[in-house]
């Protein structure tokens, strides 16, 4: 088994689609406009899917009140002091600095439609 794809309900999935092809590299793999806004979108891999969609019918959760520990996006990344700053240009905001935790260095950030976004680049990669 492998995981097809991970889905979030989000207030404005056509704004953040947008911000994660231009801010983050993904790219559209298929878009649904009617009747919930649908946007599967590919990471840099094309490996790994995120959808993103608005339905009514189910909540939309404030993820701006939800710690980071208790949900983020972690994405490998090689220069994580450049890319926080270049995020937060882009409106992201800062939740934890860039720091060293053992070999792996980390920061965490929140897009500006409240999902927190991890920056790791590890002394060990996790996959291949």
């Amino acid at each position: 088994m492998r995981i097809e794809h991970i889905a979030l309900n989000v207030e404005r999935p056509v704004e953040v689609a947008a911000w994660y092809c231009r801010c983050l590299g993904f790219t559209v793999k298929r878009s649904i406009p009617e009747p919930h806004s649908t946007y599967f979108l590919a990471d840099e891999s094309g490996e790994t899917i995120l959808e993103l969609y608005c339905n009514p019918t189910a909540p939309v959760p404030d993820y701006f009140a939800w710690p980071p520990l208790t949900f983020h996006i972690a994405f490998v990344c090689d220069d994580i002091p450049g890319t926080v700053e270049r995020l937060r240009r882009a409106g992201a905001r800062v939740e934890s600095p860039p720091s060293a935790s053992g070999a792996d260095e980390l920061a965490m950030m929140r897009d500006p439609f409240g999902l927190c976004i991890q920056l790791a680049r590890r002394a060990s990669p996790l996959r291949g």
